[in-house]
């Protein structure tokens, strides 16, 4: 601890740094990687770069987002995971644009996810994973885009119903809470009309060199299913009356010529 009791002095992230961290992905988005680099305070010289499409402030020391947040308007995707956040604002329900969200790996409680949550009208993906969640917020239940929830490693001892009802979703992590039946995630889970471990995304999400290589894996299966339904199996070993049936009948010229020699 430093003098006077204060936490350690994070790493000041001026302007200039900020923009050099700017990355642009592969579908041509705007990314501001600011991840372990030691930050203890939210940067706001950052809002200034409010134009991005991703924000990555995962493995820092961050304790708390500004409402500021909010001017991020063009946020897609959202990664704040291991922090030491215990609050998340509620300005942050205007990045009506947001479809990723990781808040995973802090210290938010029931009372730290605000109600302005269920305005993320888009949004696909939250993980709220390993943190010190009791209860599950209904306003999750009115998001109707949510593909996957991460809601694993909390202290949940049940799940909301209008979670199960979802209409999209795919995945649900409930791993490794006190529900008080051993089966009682196992049966909610089989509840959800999904596909395990395989995550499904339509075209329009896919960047065009993704898109053909799924088209391109997609046409080599239908093709060899084709070859598998089309040609004939050949039999193997055809003629083959008995096992050992031909050494059987040349064993006595074998015999013989062993003896000659």
């Amino acid at each position: 601890m430093a003098k006077g009791g204060k936490g350690p002095k994070g790493k000041k992230i001026t302007l200039e740094v900020a923009k050099n961290c700017i990355k642009i992905t592969l579908d041509g988005r705007k990314r501001l990687d600011l991840s372990k680099m030691g930050i203890t305070t939210f940067p706001k010289c950052i809002l200034r770069l409010n134009d991005v499409d991703e924000l990555d402030l995962s493995r820092n020391l961050i304790r708390k987002i500004p409402d500021s947040i909010s001017k991020f308007q063009n946020l897609r995707w959202l990664d704040l995971h291991s922090n030491y956040i215990d609050r998340l604002p509620e300005s942050i329900g205007k990045l009506t644009s947001l479809l990723y969200l990781n808040v995973s790996n802090n210290r938010l409680t029931s009372n730290g996810l605000p109600e302005k949550l269920n305005q993320l009208k888009n949004i696909r993906t939250v993980n709220l994973g390993l943190n010190h969640l009791d209860s599950v917020p209904t306003t999750l239940g009115v998001l109707k885009e949510l593909h996957e929830v991460g809601l694993h490693d909390n202290l949940l001892n049940t799940i909301p119903t209008s979670i199960s009802k979802l209409p999209k979703l795919k995945k649900l992590n409930t791993k490794r809470n006190p529900f008080p039946k051993p089966d009682e995630s196992e049966t909610f889970i089989d509840s959800i009309r999904r596909l395990e471990n395989l995550y499904l995304v339509e075209e329009k999400d896919l960047c065009t060199a993704c898109l053909r290589k799924c088209q391109n894996a997609r046409d080599k299966l239908n093709t060899i299913k084709t070859m598998a339904t089309t040609t004939p199996r050949k039999a193997i070993f055809s003629n083959l009356i008995l096992p050992n049936s031909m050494a059987k009948e040349s064993q006595g010229d074998w015999r013989i010529h062993s003896t000659s020699a």
